[in-house]
């Protein structure tokens, strides 16, 4: 029989600006973490074929990305409208978002305030991903584009706009 995971307030393991509350080392299912979302950070547009992730606002307001949009998948996403007429939602604290396999998805901060959100994806390893972006990072210089971009792949990440920074308004 396994005992469960408890962690106190803040527990676990820091990666870039996620704490792991639970991943790959204590289930196959799903990663857990507790993610920080800087002012004007957006995730760019990006899609998984086999994972499914859940999104929830603890703190903060972030603009959220769901669905497949009409037309041309470039440009910036906070623009994009599906073809049952939704566009990006803000959400503050309460608000949800979960993303089946295979759908386009994003969150952007547009406030003056770091955001705060639980992250869930199935199947677990996130966590690996995470670490091995921060290694690629910490090698010093300007980011190896084609190793970020291997790296995504293998980690079925298929970025549809560019991670970026934007100048937040408030």
């Amino acid at each position: 029989m396994t005992d469960g995971l408890l962690l106190p307030p803040g527990g676990g393991r820091r990666i870039q600006a996620m704490t792991l509350k639970s991943g790959a080392g204590q289930s196959a299912t799903w990663s857990a973490f507790e993610a920080e979302v800087a002012p004007g950070f957006d995730v760019g547009a990006h899609r998984h074929q086999q994972a499914e992730e859940v999104f929830y606002v603890l703190e903060g307001e972030l603009d959220l990305l769901a669905f497949h949009p009409t037309g041309n998948a470039g440009g910036d996403w906070r623009t994009w409208e599906s073809q049952t007429g939704a566009t990006v939602f803000r959400g503050g604290p309460g608000s949800f978002m979960f993303v089946p396999a295979g759908c386009p998805h994003a969150f952007f901060n547009p406030g003056r305030e770091t955001a705060r959100m639980l992250f869930l994806v199935s199947p677990a390893g996130h966590e690996l991903y995470l670490q091995e972006l921060t290694d690629l990072l910490a090698a010093g210089g300007p980011p190896d584009q084609a190793a970020i971009a291997a790296l995504r792949s293998r980690h079925d990440i298929h970025q549809l706009t560019p991670l970026t920074n934007h100048p937040t308004g408030g």
